[in-house]
């Protein structure tokens, strides 16, 4: 519906432009199709002849009634009234909200998704944690965005691969490495020649043991045995990684996120990409050398100053393989590229899309997208939760997933902005109550199901497709936001998909189940008159799939029983 009035009103100011009331030359505005805040106001509103008033020279509200006269005739259209300064408002038709409740029974799971991004692939970045360790919530904040974003991107028709970006090169997996060595030679945390900047968990004894003992650790299709010898660093190196990306895809697989594609830093350097990137930044003319260092001139690109590339020492710089890394990305065919971080790395962006611009490959200068998230705070009764028994310094995603559930977790750590503060209520998370927001929704989504199972132990039948030929009552105004709410979901679908946020989903199901939770209250449902049944049923059976999709696109179970 609000993609057939953005058509129409953009038809409207073709035919303004035909007849002279505004430029012939004018391109057409960047007007909204909103839900206006009070139902009073329509169903759907556009602003249009407020942005074409000031180049027609015209007042707003003349502008609005010519556009009124110029819509193309639309039966989905009850009427069509002029508000405030200028606002058009639309009520829709009762038989298009029967036609389009008939369309979300009808297309089931399918119901929301699009082809606006049909033949177009998109990759999503996101987690990337060093393997160094077990994943921590913030960790799980960041899978969780990230494996949304994919899902939501993928119901707008993209083809979208989900990516793990390894930091398998550099001092922190040589500290990996060290700080195994000294467990398999029997030193622990607080022992003299233990260092400041080794791994202080308990899970580094779990690795030097496994290595003692010669296991052999699989993972994505390879498999290292630990040799044994406490002297081969290498060999320590290489079998530390594996059992700590082992164990990490054990967390993300308990959180229900997956990946296809898991790129490794090392390649760039084993390909040598990383020199070729370099070659290319300076062939182009975008470097110079100063102080023994080869500097990018990321200032011409938006930058606050210019950024050390290769160092005194020969050594370069975190951000080469990374542009590195994005130049493959690019290469690999992804018109969109979002890239999943903490808020910590927003330092790095505007060097790496410098790089980027500096490489002169046609890259459009807001490629790569990203997405930043804050902490988490985790609190139990009342108080702040912040150490792990086998990690040591931080809470791990396995203990707040063993605690409260993935279900809970999942929902909590995406129903709030990615910019915005999270405080992660464990308490909250697992209560089995109505303030619990996944637990409402959930409840919900089981209680339509409890209809269906009642429907059926009472001897009772149903027709949906006669319930849809029933009149909507859309003077019931519990009925009405129902209704009304419920045919939003292609549209929220479509704005989180356009704005990578995943937690417009989350706020539009808590939204859907509250103005389910009104009408069931005030409606009985299995009732002796078929017809009145039947219509019931179907509004609550188009219910039920738009929770069950909207939960799919969350990760998040859609119980029939609670």
């Amino acid at each position: 519906m609000k993609n057939q009035l953005r058509a129409q009103v953009a038809q409207a100011i073709d035919a303004l432009r035909a007849a002279g009331t505004v430029p012939a030359d004018l391109a057409t505005p960047d007007f909204v199709i909103e839900r206006p805040k009070t139902r009073a106001q329509g169903d759907y509103s556009t602003n249009a002849a407020m942005l074409l008033a000031k180049p027609a020279r015209a007042n707003p509200r003349e502008i609005a009634q010519k556009l009124v006269d110029a819509l193309p005739a639309n039966t989905d259209i009850a009427n069509v009234e002029i508000a405030g300064p200028g606002f058009i408002n639309f009520h829709i038709d009762e038989s298009a909200w029967r036609r389009q409740l008939g369309q979300a029974l009808a297309a089931g799971e399918a119901y929301g998704r699009n082809a606006s991004g049909a033949g177009r692939r998109a990759g999503v970045e996101f987690v990337s944690a060093n393997p160094t360790g077990p994943l921590h919530v913030g960790h799980g904040r960041a899978g969780v965005i990230g494996d949304c974003i994919a899902r939501v991107l993928a119901a707008n028709g993209w083809d979208v691969a989900r990516e793990f970006y390894y930091n398998d090169a550099g001092v922190q997996i040589n500290n990996l490495a060290i700080s195994t060595q000294l467990r398999a030679r029997g030193l622990k945390p607080g022992d003299e020649g233990w260092p400041d900047n080794a791994y202080n968990g308990d899970y580094i004894a779990d690795v030097a043991r496994a290595y003692l003992d010669g296991a052999t650790v699989e993972f994505e299709n390879h498999a290292v045995t630990g040799k044994g010898d406490i002297d081969d660093l290498d060999a320590i190196r290489q079998f530390a990684v594996a059992y700590l990306r082992r164990e990490q895809n054990q967390d993300l697989d308990a959180f229900g996120v997956g990946f296809d594609v898991y790129f490794l830093e090392s390649s760039l350097y084993e390909q040598d990409k990383v020199e070729e990137t370099v070659r290319e930044l300076i062939a182009h003319g975008h470097t110079y050398e100063e102080g023994g260092a080869l500097w990018l001139r990321s200032t011409d690109f938006g930058d606050d100053k210019d950024r050390v590339m290769r160092k005194s020492d020969g050594s370069y710089t975190y951000f080469v393989p990374d542009v590195a890394y994005h130049l493959s990305k690019w290469q690999r065919g992804y018109l969109r590229a979002i890239t999943e971080l903490g808020a910590d790395h927003h330092g790095s962006l505007a060097r790496v899309r410098a790089g980027l611009q500096a490489l002169d490959a046609g890259i459009p200068q807001d490629w790569p997208e990203y997405v930043l998230h804050q902490m988490v705070t985790v609190m139990r009764g009342g108080e702040e939760v912040k150490l792990s028994k086998r990690a040591g310094s931080y809470l791990t995603l396995r203990d707040l997933i063993d605690e409260a559930g993935r279900d809970a977790v999942r929902w909590f750590l995406v129903a709030r902005k990615p910019d915005s503060q999270l405080t992660f209520d464990i308490d909250l998370a697992r209560s089995q109550s109505m303030d619990n927001p996944v637990y409402y929704v959930q409840v919900s989504h089981a209680r339509m199901c409890g209809l269906m199972r009642q429907l059926k132990e009472r001897g009772l039948s149903v027709d949906l497709e006669q319930g849809l030929a029933q009149p909507l009552d859309l003077g019931d105004e519990a009925e009405r936001e129902l209704v009304a709410t419920l045919l939003r979901y292609p549209d929220v679908v479509e704005l989180a998909g356009r704005d990578l946020e995943p937690h417009q989903i989350a706020a539009y199901l808590l939204e859907l189940a509250q103005a389910f939770q009104t009408y069931y209250n005030d409606h009985q449902f299995l009732v002796d008159d078929a017809a009145v049944r039947n219509a019931r049923l179907a509004l609550a059976t188009a219910t039920r799939q738009v929770l069950a999709n909207g939960l799919g696109l969350l990760g998040v179970n859609a119980p029939e029983v609670m």
